[in-house]
């Protein structure tokens, strides 16, 4: 039997990295070594029925020190993610990472620290595998309705705006159909933003509000017509599928590899 691939988690202590640390765990192909967080007083989390818990630690050098993991998964936060995944990388340590707010300059280092050290990050905007079918949908839609806006949903906690996946959307559809959407030269906004924000020509407008978890509609405005593609995650159990077939890719490959469907 091939051995178990050593896995620690970054942000155990929020809920995606609690639902994260039980998938871990209920994976029979991977070995849960570690679990970190910055906000960690001594927890004991990742328990699953008959299985004994694990301490929590809250400092992320400490911990791949002492377990020397495969791969680290990372939901922390937009200000702690990049330093996260360089501290990694430079351990010759495969990331997974489920935070969003990477900028460009950003991936670009951790690019090349990927190759530097031979290991492979991931940086994964949706791990629903029917977020992904959303946006190749989206990409396909674009050849045929030039004009699209983006509408996206999540919970109020979310610290981000507009979401790495709306962001992901609107490029990968002006990778399919580069946009020069028709202009309403009189259009003007009484109230500042709302029209929401733009990406590469693409209007996207942020939804928090409590109750809901993930969310996005791609909507395309034709002559006489529409299209509404959407996907909705009820539970976040539903990204699950995604992290654990990333975590199992992510060591056989070298390099970034951003979006789901580089990976799947």
């Amino acid at each position: 039997m091939a051995a178990r691939i050593k896995v620690i988690v970054s942000g155990a202590l929020g809920k995606m990295g609690l639902e994260t640390t039980r998938a871990v765990q209920n994976d029979e192909e991977l070995e849960l070594v570690g679990l970190v967080d910055i906000r960690a007083k001594g927890e004991q989390e990742g328990g699953m029925p008959g299985q004994l818990t694990m301490k929590v630690d809250n400092d992320l050098d400490h911990l791949l020190e002492i377990t020397k993991p495969d791969v680290m998964i990372d939901f922390t936060n937009p200000q702690a993610v990049y330093n996260n995944a360089k501290t990694a990388l430079k351990h010759r340590i495969s990331c997974v990472v489920g935070t969003t707010g990477l900028n460009e300059v950003e991936l670009k280092q951790l690019e090349k620290l990927a190759l530097e050290n031979a290991v492979g990050v991931a940086v994964i905007p949706n791990f629903a595998i029917g977020a992904v079918l959303m946006m190749k949908l989206a990409q396909e839609a674009a050849r045929y309705f030039p004009d699209v806006e983006i509408i996206e949903m999540h919970h109020d906690q979310k610290m981000d705006a507009p979401s790495g996946t709306a962001i992901k959307t609107a490029e990968m559809i002006t990778e399919q159909s580069p946009r020069n959407p028709a202009r309403n030269s009189r259009e003007f906004e009484k109230i500042a933003g709302a029209r929401g924000g733009e990406v590469n020509g693409i209007r996207i407008h942020s939804v928090r509000l409590p109750g809901f978890v993930a969310h996005q509609e791609v909507i395309f405005g034709g002559v006489g017509q529409s299209l509404r593609i959407r996907h909705d995650s009820f539970d976040r159990v539903g990204f699950m599928p995604g992290v654990v077939m990333t975590v199992k890719k992510i060591r056989e490959l070298q390099g970034l590899y951003y979006g789901l469907e580089k990976i799947m």
